[in-house]
């Protein structure tokens, strides 16, 4: 992981070996965005700002610029840095700009030892988009063959937040900007953490091997500010206990299916203990979809290794909040599975029986996702949580619905998702649940049938209600990420190719304002 420290010194004083500004296209030229811990360069960004539109630079959103300190005169050898980058964030200038901004700067620094931000910084939350998208924009997936480039080392970010310098006579106060970076660092290691699954290749990360892996992150964070308890289903139980939809999933694999239950229990007072939310989390965890017998396209096949991006999301930001010690109790569920046209495998026609009884009539095996969803989220509000959210790569009609970079939010807590994934800096559309379309799942044979077959029309909406079926009168929003879990084409601002990690700040910023209503009303 880059490294990341603040300083409130000025430019000339930090150092590195890059200084990473940004500009707004504006009329005319564009028009540099810095921090106020860099006015002591306002002569030579003047200088910069009047030298940007001949090099052909506009502001445009992601474009980039690098200009030599000595293109600027005299006055660049007190910039220190040997050289200039600029980063256009379009007509905008908000957090979102700013983090999307930092995270192209950093993407494309790649190999570089020391690069200072000098973006806007001067608020908290200005600080958190800048740290925030220079981190998750240096990912790199470690396990690539042959070796990706190394990561940008060090960033430093320029902010009047950061303390002065200790001196002789003075201690350095305390520094309001630890906690943000705080958050960020944490924030952007849960990021790369599903980054990195949903980037490995599907005979590596089986669903054995995603709860083995599971078991030793939550081992790793350590019992300090709580509570982390693992559970592991194995097909046994599955089947013992009435898991239908997971285990008639992976009946066709080699390697069998397995729902882990993984819970944080915050280290609190009895009051506190009492007030304290319950959010339960159920991530679709498909390490590979084939679409069963009823089989997909080849062209579909190759990124369905990402089919299990829910469940890495949700572990992700499970473990963030622990890590961080949120005052929020969580219990995540991860349906693991492989839907493979084994001898053993679903037919169309098949009836599963899930957790809360409810029957199924199978008439598509590739839409295996909302089957086990559907017992995770069974098992889910059975305990009685405050308020359950579902992720997963559930439909291939979110992404026509919406495209590729915005993901579908429906049920009775969507407003609460859109609002926090506004505050984290994420796309989610708010979707309805029309009750015209629940007849597409009326079944002659069961309670229900998992797809409407033949019939394409709304697609993303049915499965919504397929699965609003298992929640009863819980409070539920479920997030279709289909589209922008996964990015086939070129990187762009802090997205890289492959795993992009979309969603862990949503669900984190969700945790932590309902942890933050929950610990007011005890107070």
């Amino acid at each position: 992981m880059t490294a990341i420290t603040t300083s409130s010194l000025p430019p000339a004083a930090a150092g590195g070996d890059v200084l990473v500004l940004a500009a707004r296209a504006a009329d005319g030229a564009p028009a540099l965005l810095t921090t106020d811990a860099a006015l002591d360069l306002a002569s030579e960004l003047g200088v910069l700002a009047e030298l940007l539109p001949s090099l052909g630079f506009t502001g445009a959103t992601d474009a980039l610029v690098r200009v030599p300190a000595a293109a600027l005169g005299r006055g660049g050898s007190r910039v220190l840095a040997p050289t200039l980058l600029v980063v256009g964030t379009g007509d905008a200038s908000d957090t979102a700009a700013l983090r999307r901004a930092a995270g192209r700067a950093a993407r494309d620094l790649a190999g570089t030892g020391h690069a200072v931000f000098a973006l806007p910084a001067d608020t908290a939350e200005e600080l958190a988009a800048v740290a925030e998208g220079a981190l998750e924009g240096a990912y790199a997936w470690s396990r690539r063959v042959p070796e990706a480039p190394t990561p940008l080392a060090r960033v430093t970010v320029l902010t009047p937040l950061a303390p002065a310098p200790r001196t002789l006579l003075h201690r350095s106060p305390e520094d309001p900007s630890a906690p943000v970076i705080e958050r960020a660092r944490i924030l952007a290691e849960a990021v790369a953490a599903a980054r990195d699954l949903v980037n490995d290749p599907p005979a590596r990360l089986t669903p054995v091997a995603f709860a083995d892996h599971a078991r030793r992150e939550a081992d790793a964070v350590g019992r300090g500010q709580g509570r982390l308890d693992f559970e592991v289903y194995d097909e046994r139980r599955l089947a013992d206990e009435g898991f239908g939809g997971i285990a008639g999933v992976g009946q066709g694999a080699v390697h069998p299916p397995r729902l882990v239950r993984l819970e944080w229990t915050p280290k609190l007072s009895k009051a506190r203990r009492r007030a304290a939310a319950h959010v339960a989390l159920v991530g679709k965890g498909i390490t590979f979809d084939s679409g069963g017998l009823s089989l997909k396209p080849p062209a579909s096949m190759p990124a369905m290794k990402s089919d299990m991006a829910g469940a890495a999301t949700v572990l992700s930001a499970t473990l963030a909040a622990a890590r961080l010690g949120l005052p929020v109790r969580v219990t995540a569920w991860l349906a693991l599975a492989e839907n493979l046209p084994g001898g053993a495998a679903q037919r169309p026609g098949d009836i599963v029986t899930m957790f809360d009884g409810t029957t199924v009539e199978v008439t598509n095996t590739d839409a295996e996702g909302r089957l086990v969803m559907a017992d995770a989220l069974a098992a889910a509000v059975a305990e009685e949580p405050d308020v359950v959210l579902d992720v997963a790569t559930l439909t291939g009609a979110q992404i026509v619905a919406l495209g590729e970079r915005t993901a579908g939010v429906m049920g009775q807590a969507r407003d609460a998702v859109v609002a926090a994934a506004a505050r984290a800096g994420e796309d989610f559309w708010p979707m309805p649940l029309p009750e015209h379309l629940r007849a597409n799942l009326d079944s002659p044979f069961a309670d229900l049938r998992n797809a409407a077959v033949g019939n394409r029309a709304g697609g993303m909406l049915v499965a919504g209600l397929f699965l609003s079926s298992f929640v009863g009168d819980t409070p539920w929003a479920h997030l279709d990420i289909a589209g922008p879990a996964y990015n086939e084409k070129a990187a762009w601002g802090l997205t890289p190719q492959g795993g992009t990690g979309f969603g862990v700040p949503t669900l984190l910023t969700f945790l932590e304002e309902r942890a933050a209503v929950a610990q007011a009303t005890a107070d």
